[in-house]
Parts: structure tokens; sequence; C-alpha cells
């Protein structure tokens, strides 16, 4: 059932005075996030009406924002970029590998994202084709499809990689070699080279004067202070996450579907709002069973916050893709095991067929095109 509360209610009540609060602190790209939800679907974007042939009913549909932090607009990019990707999929196990900052790390991220985004995908791809090249493990060139989420369940600052890797990869021969049923590569080994890579170009990065810290971390400017705050996660073991294959090439689909285009928070999860609170469904990951799925409820600012952290710098690309085969374009000459035509769940083919009028059934034609009623505020 649909959520009758939105991102973009609480966006448009508490977003002017959160603004005028917070002006000297918010970035151009998030004022800009802001007023595309706000406006996203209202007569503000303009639109088009709509109307039946045969009994004149006539609707308005207002243009959406597509902003790529909008709930509302996920939804369509989403399924075409998978359509997109379909001819790209191998009719092999995938597996899904989950690679994840340390708090100390995410702190860093905090103040530089753009460069530490980056690095975090350099860092967990160069770790994934190091280790699959290995004789001692599988010997071969995979490829990957990775996705960045800056977020944990409750919106809080958690940056981390989704993976999705077919289990196999081509061999310096030009062979096709498979993973084990159920094993990909050892996470202990990757947990530790991450760490290895991830940490040496994050001190390169710091030698270079590119990482700037600001407030309670400011002493992080300084090298011996930024050496010591990394001292200790050295000495920690860096969490690789590999959960078992999918069980085709259907259940890979249904699974991008759900987190390719995800944002910070989706519109199923907001429960109430009442101008001043919201609150909203999240799981803690902590607790095991029904228990995990718990109730938060935040100031109507602190959820703002919240959200437009996880803004990303633009032109950031949170979607790559890594080496080959398998959701990678033509990245490899080699033929893997032939591909089979993929059958798109029903849920997915709704988005492609017209318009109705719910009172005939018959389609709808696009009968006027309405300007929008005023220009965006950023």
């Amino acid at each position: 059932m649909r959520s009758t509360i939105e991102v973009a209610n609480i966006f448009r009540t508490a977003g002017p005075a959160y603004r005028a609060a917070h002006t000297a602190h918010l970035s151009l790209s998030q004022l800009k996030v802001m007023s595309a939800i706000e406006t996203c679907r209202t007569a503000a974007l303009g639109g088009h009406v709509e109307a039946c042939s045969d009994c004149g009913h006539q609707r308005i549909a207002y243009n959406s924002c597509r902003n790529r932090h909008c709930p509302r607009c996920q939804g369509a990019a989403a399924r075409a970029w998978l359509e997109a990707q379909e001819a790209n999929l191998l009719p092999v196990g995938y597996f899904h590998v989950v690679f994840t900052l340390p708090a100390e790390i995410a702190d860093i991220a905090f103040h530089n994202k753009g460069l530490i985004y980056d690095l975090l995908f350099k860092a967990a791809s160069e770790t994934m084709l190091t280790i699959a090249a290995d004789r001692k493990h599988l010997g071969a060139r995979i490829g990957m499809t990775a996705v960045l989420h800056t977020w944990g369940s409750a919106m809080t600052h958690h940056p981390h990689i989704h993976m999705i890797v077919p289990g196999g990869g081509i061999a310096p021969d030009g062979r096709w070699i498979s993973s084990r049923p159920a094993f990909l590569l050892p996470v202990r080994v990757l947990g530790a080279l991450f760490r290895r890579l991830f940490l040496s170009r994050l001190l390169e990065l710091h030698n270079a004067g590119k990482l700037a810290f600001f407030g309670q971390m400011a002493g992080l400017n300084d090298r011996r202070a930024f050496v010591n705050h990394i001292a200790s996660v050295r000495k920690k073991r860096w969490i690789v996450y590999a959960k078992a294959p999918f069980a085709g090439p259907e259940a890979v689909l249904a699974y991008l579907s759900r987190y390719t285009h995800r944002v910070a928070i989706s519109n199923s999860r907001l429960l109430r709002f009442d101008g001043k609170e919201v609150t909203f469904r999240y799981k803690d990951y902590r607790r095991a069973g029904t228990d995990r799925q718990q109730v938060m409820t935040l100031a109507a600012n602190e959820f703002i916050r919240r959200f437009l952290i996880h803004v990303l710098p633009r032109g950031f690309h949170r979607i790559r893709h890594g080496a080959c085969p398998g959701l990678v374009p033509g990245a490899c000459s080699p033929a893997p095991p032939a591909r089979t035509a993929l059958p798109w769940p029903a849920t997915c083919l709704e988005w492609r067929q017209p318009r109705t009028n719910p009172r005939s059934s018959r389609p709808l034609r696009t009968c006027a095109h309405l300007v929008p009623a005023a220009a965006a505020l950023w």
C-alpha cells in the first residue's frame, strides 16, 4: 500500500525554516536536492493533460524532478537501468559482497566525501580483482557491479559498497573458471588486503594535502594527529561480508532493482509526520528476529539533516562496473557461458504499459502541455 506521507511533505513543511537556520552550512547541491524534492510532481515543474478519446475523462500529470536523491523518482530510473543491463547477465551464480568502512574512517569520509567514496570504490574493486586473480583462490579475471550506499537504516552516516560478482571469471588462457557453488573468495583475506590498500592510499591523500577537516576534527589536518587517528584501525579486522549466491539471474535482477537506485529512506518507511516530528521504521541489525524491526521518531530538522548528509557530490557516479564479465557491456572478448533470455518479472513490465482511464480502461492520450508555474529556487 502506498504511503500517504512522503519525504516531499516533510521538506515542504519544515524545509523553509531549516534553510533559513542553516544557510551557512548547506551546500549548493543540498539546496538543489531540497528544491527538487519539494517541487517534484507539482505545478512548479509543469506537466501535461491526459484525456480519454472515448468519454473525455481528463487528468493532470505533473513532471517529476528526476533528481537521483528523490524517493519518488527512483522507480522508473531503476527499471530503465535494469533493462539496459539485462543482456549482460550470465547464466551463472552471482554473489553479493559488501565492503564497509570502520567508524573512524567514516568520520574522515564525512569531511571529504568525493575523495573517500572514490577511494572506497577503487580499494574494494582492486581487492576483489587481486584476490580473484591469485591462483591460490580463483585464478581468473572477474567482473563486478558496485553500488555505493552512505547510510545505515536510521539514516546515519555509514559508507559501504554493495557488489554483485559472477561466480567465475576468465583464466589467462581464455577458459571460463567457475567458483565453488557456495564460496567465492575468503572474506578474511579480502578484508586484510582491503584495509592495507585503503589506508596506504588514504595516507597518500593526506600527505598530498588533499584532505580537509573542520570543527572537532580540525586537528587531523596535522599529519602526526592523523597518523595516530588511523593507527587503531590498522589493528582492527575490516569486515567484508559475502552472501551465498543468488538462485539465478532473475534473482539478481530482483535484488538490483532494490539496491541500485535506493535513497537514504523510502516513502514507504514513513509512518507519521505532525509538522514537528517524523516517525519511521528502521532495522536495528544488532537485534535478531522480530526485534530487528524498530520505530524511531526524530525532530523534523534532524530528519532533514540526516537525509541531506547523503547528498553525493555533483557528478559522482555511485554505480560502477569493473573488469569482466557479467554486467559489464563488451568488457571482454573470451566468451563466458552462453547467455539466455531472461524473463522480466511482471512488476518490471508494468511501467511500460500505457496509462489507462480508470473508468473505461481505455488508454489516455496527451492532449495539452502545462508550462511550469515557477522557476526552481536553486
